[in-house]
């Protein structure tokens, strides 16, 4: 039997989905989505089921970004060739993404371990989800929202990247929130550090997937909730981007930071009463 039903994978699928782009953590939510159903959040290849079905969550930022990233993408391939093709904005911006999704490959998997087991507890989520919510908070108010996407350096996705590591090692930090935050500390305005946010999940998140994909499969979890969950986590999460984008133009990130609160009081409450189980 599948370590996940059908039903379930659609649950999973709609909540990684709706929650991947948002910064209010996917992993939390998909962790307490796991645990309000019964499934064992450690579990291997329930660890692996969730880091699969993200790889639909990516494919949606592949299509909604197709053109930004066709792009970027030929002006590296250009600037690879041809030397006066490397002043070019894009074929730097490609490079950065490359280097700055380094440091997250580097510790992901040097703390495989530590990640799915005492790091992976509720505990951890319920505090980050929160701690989390003070940084976002802290960030949108001191930064200045003056720089552009086009404004972005090398230093800049350097830092914007690293801060990647937040979110796994503290699931609930929210790989999102935490690069979005950052950004902003930057001064970038919320609409480029959301962008920047997109560019730099999508090598680090489909990575992920690919490297669990075995775990997910071998470890009983069926090929058909697996698909299920991860085609309907790309239908959800493509809506999620284009509302997301629109949101970020015209509104400041204080309803996520109020929303995670909540919600990491709320976990809080259901660890302390036994409801859920760390």
């Amino acid at each position: 039997m599948s370590a996940i039903s059908l039903g379930q994978a659609v649950v999973l699928g709609i909540v990684e989905g709706v929650t991947e782009f948002l910064p209010v953590s996917s992993t939390g939510h998909l962790k307490i989505t796991e645990g309000l159903m019964g499934i064992p959040v450690d579990d291997t290849s329930v660890v692996g089921f969730t880091a699969v079905i993200q790889v639909g969550a990516i494919a949606a930022v592949l299509c909604y970004f197709f053109k930004d990233i066709v792009r970027i993408v030929s002006a590296w391939g250009r600037g690879i060739v041809n030397r006066e093709e490397r002043y070019h904005h894009d074929y730097k911006f490609a490079w950065w993404v490359i280097y700055a999704t380094i440091p997250i490959v580097v510790v992901g998997l040097a703390a495989k371990k530590l990640v799915e087991g005492p790091l992976g507890s509720l505990w951890v989520v319920a505090g980050s989800l929160i701690v989390g919510s003070g940084v976002m908070w802290v960030a949108d108010q001191m930064g200045r929202h003056k720089r552009g996407e086009d404004d972005t350096t090398l230093k800049d996705a350097m830092l914007v990247g690293s801060s990647q590591i937040l979110a796994l090692l503290f699931p609930g930090f929210s790989r999102s929130g935490a690069t979005m935050s950052t950004a902003l500390i930057l001064d970038l305005d919320r609409v480029a550090a959301t962008r920047l946010s997109f560019f730099l999940g999508i090598p680090a998140l489909t990575g992920a997937g690919l490297y669990e994909l075995k775990d997910a499969v071998g470890a009983g979890v069926g090929a058909v909730p697996l698909a299920v969950g991860t085609a309907v986590s790309f239908v959800v999460a493509y809506a999620s981007i284009a509302w997301l984008l629109k949101f970020v133009a015209r509104h400041s990130f204080n309803a996520f930071v109020i929303y995670r609160i909540v919600i990491g009081v709320a976990l809080l409450g259901l660890l302390t009463t036994g409801v859920l189980s760390a």
